[in-house]
C-alpha cells in the first residue's frame, strides 16, 4: 500500500542509511553507493560529500539524483525520492557534526568528526528538491 504524504516524509526524514543513485554516463548502469542524508518533512534532502568524488562529478553533470531508504521491521516498508539539485555549498563543520550526531552514538560522533573534518578532504553539501515520490509498506510477511 502506498505512503501518505504525511507517512512517506516522517519515515525519509528518520536516520535510515540511503542508497544514492545517479547516472553514471552512457554504457554504465547508475552508481548506487550508500550515504547519510538529512531531510526535515518539507523540506529538501542534502548530502555531503567530496568535492573531487566521482559521485560530486556525475551528480554535477546529470543535476539530479535519487536515494532510498527501506527497511524490514516491523514492516516491509520503503521510500524513494528523486528530484533536481537546486544548490550545492562547501561544507560547514556543523552539518557534519549534525550527519555524525544523526547517524553515529553521541560517545563517537565527536571523534568521527574530528576525524572526518582532518582526513576526508574538501567536502560539498548537494541539496535536492524532492520531486518524484515512490513509497510503499508492505506489511509483514
Amino acid at each position: 500500500m502506498a505512503l501518505t504524504r504525511e507517512e512517506r516524509e516522517q519515515f525519509l526524514a528518520e536516520p535510515h542509511v540511503a542508497a544514492i543513485a545517479v547516472d553514471a554516463g552512457e554504457g554504465r548502469a547508475p552508481l548506487t553507493v550508500p550515504i547519510w542524508y538529512q531531510y526535515a518533512p518539507g523540506g529538501d534532502v542534502w548530502i555531503m560529500t567530496g568535492l573531487d568524488s566521482r559521485k560530486n562529478r556525475l551528480i554535477g553533470a546529470a543535476g539530479r539524483f535519487s536515494l532510498m531508504v527501506d527497511r524490514l521491521d516491523p514492516t516491509i516498508r520503503y521510500v524513494s525520492v528523486e528530484g533536481p539539485v537546486v544548490e550545492t555549498t562547501p561544507a560547514t563543520l556543523e552539518q557534519l557534526r549534525e550527519l555524525a550526531f544523526r547517524y553515529l552514538p553521541a560517545d563517537k560522533a565527536e571523534g568521527y568528526v574530528a576525524f572526518a573534518w582532518k582526513e576526508h578532504g574538501e567536502q560539498v553539501v548537494l541539496r535536492m528538491r524532492p520531486e518524484h515520490w515512490v513509497s510503499s509498506d508492505l506489511g509483514t510477511v
